[in-house]
């Protein structure tokens, strides 16, 4: 666990971190982005961090890659790379800095690492986990095996290294319904979520689909009754649901779609009022592009995504600590799992 008080005592002695005026205005162009979600005094607050950021990956020679879920100023701020899990990866592979730093939860950065072993790949919490990576383990996937002999194993990227290299193939929420359609097997496992997989057998009836019994502490949380009675109270919003959720809260979504395909949905359509049945940040950080849109509604938050600040990515960069390692008998398979979705989407695409 990070010693916080210790930690911005550190950063005090090298860095200016007061808010400050001045650097929010210089910065104002950064600010732009989010103004409609940060407030001016938070501004100020957020600008030197951000500054300080922005200067050490450059001496550092990083990159930064950020999760939809991130918060604005981090998504805005200093994210050279946003997008979702499969976006991630895939622009992972292309990186030429020597330095990652991955601003989401572990297995992202895990799976940047599988991606690239020869670079310095950074965390900037080591507890920032995933309750649906947490929920399925090597040895699930082995009782899944011996109980569907023969079956493919489709595996959300949502999970540990361990876990991807005892799986035949990876999927996003983006490609899972394409992934599982590919297989030749008439039976497919997908693991570790539930609710993605019973969404995806509605998409691709033609394979038998079997599941392990997880599920996304953010998108479980959704009822197809809240949906409903939102959609009473507040007639005309259109309602854009992630594939995590229940497949009854799915049924009452006018779109359904990874956090890549939300953005491009709203985007595309810009309906007057949108409510997002996903992470809050989704919302807060597309807002400021689409001020015609008005986004209303209730939404989970994340805990773990909520763990990575400015505040530790700054830490991270100085001190260089939250290195991730992937015991290189493990990033072998898993690199071939993860590399077989790639290659699969890319086709397709």
């Amino acid at each position: 666990m990070l010693d916080q008080i210790a930690l911005r005592a550190e950063l005090a002695d090298h860095y200016d971190l007061s808010p400050s005026i001045d650097i929010a205005e210089a910065n104002a162009g950064l600010y732009a982005r989010m103004e409609r979600v940060v407030s001016p005094p938070d501004w100020t607050i957020h600008a030197p961090y951000v500054a300080a950021i922005n200067r050490l990956k450059k001496e550092r020679n990083a990159v930064i890659l950020a999760h939809n879920y991130m918060t604005p100023e981090i998504y805005h701020g200093i994210a050279d790379v946003v997008g979702d899990s499969l976006q991630l990866a895939i622009e992972a592979t292309k990186v030429e800095a020597e330095v990652i730093v991955q601003c989401g939860v572990h297995f992202m950065a895990e799976t940047a690492k599988i991606l690239n072993p020869a670079k310095t790949v950074l965390i900037p919490d080591m507890e920032a986990g995933c309750s649906l990576a947490e929920s399925i383990t090597p040895e699930g996937i082995a009782q899944m095996r011996a109980r569907y002999p023969g079956a493919p194993v489709v595996t959300y990227v949502n999970t540990s290294a361990e876990v991807k290299a005892a799986s035949d193939i990876c999927c996003t929420s983006s490609n899972a319904a394409q992934i599982v359609a590919a297989q030749e097997s008439d039976t497919v496992i997908m693991t570790p979520d539930k609710y993605l997989a019973q969404n995806v057998a509605r998409q691709v009836p033609h394979k038998r689909i079997v599941w392990w019994d997880g599920a996304c502490i953010v998108h479980e949380r959704f009822t197809a009754q809240d949906l409903r009675e939102f959609r009473d109270w507040n007639p005309g919003t259109r309602i854009i649901v992630h594939p995590e959720c229940p497949p009854e809260v799915v049924a009452e979504a006018d779109y359904t779609g990874s956090t890549s395909g939300i953005i491009a949905y709203v985007d595309r359509e810009r309906p007057e009022k949108a409510m997002l049945v996903t992470e809050c940040s989704m919302a807060s950080n597309i807002s400021d592009a689409l001020p015609e849109v008005e986004f209303v509604g209730p939404c989970n938050m994340c805990p773990f995504m909520k763990k990575i600040t400015l505040e530790k990515v700054l830490w991270s960069l100085h001190s260089m600590q939250g290195a991730v390692e992937v015991d290189p008998a493990i990033a072998a398979p898993a690199r071939v799992a993860v590399e077989r979705m790639i290659a699969l989407s890319q086709r397709s695409a």
